[in-house]
């Protein structure tokens, strides 16, 4: 059984490489993710439609930390990242934290069913 962080690591890559077919098999049906740069919630179709159509593309991602949690079939994923791309033709640099929530299904694949990035700013 290939694990929630195997999962998580598979997100990224495929957000890295523009696979939208490989992302659409990462997500749960019900997926949403929360922008980190506007806080826009975004549906699952509307994600893989930005990723295929290149709206959002990433040069790079740099997982800082993680660290996982388990509840039965939900694994919860808190971490940093790095990352640097473009959103319909503005380049972007950010490093957030984030929480991605997976569940298995029957099938007893894990499948990421949300996203939240939060941005890390400079103390004031």
């Amino acid at each position: 059984m290939r694990t929630a962080e195997l999962t998580d690591d598979a997100f990224f890559a495929a957000l890295l490489e523009a696979d939208a077919q490989r992302l659409d098999g990462l997500l749960s049906e019900d997926f949403v993710i929360i922008d980190v740069m506007s806080g826009a919630a975004i549906d699952r179709d509307a994600f893989v439609t930005a990723v295929r159509e290149r709206v959002v593309t990433f040069a790079g991602i740099e997982v800082r930390e993680r660290s996982t949690r388990h509840h039965r079939d939900t694994a919860i994923i808190v971490g940093e990242t790095a990352m640097r791309g473009s959103f319909a033709d503005r380049d972007f640099s950010v490093a957030s934290r984030y929480t991605h929530v997976f569940v298995t299904g029957a099938d007893g694949r894990w499948r990421l069913a949300s996203a939240q990035g939060t941005p890390i700013t400079a103390p004031a």
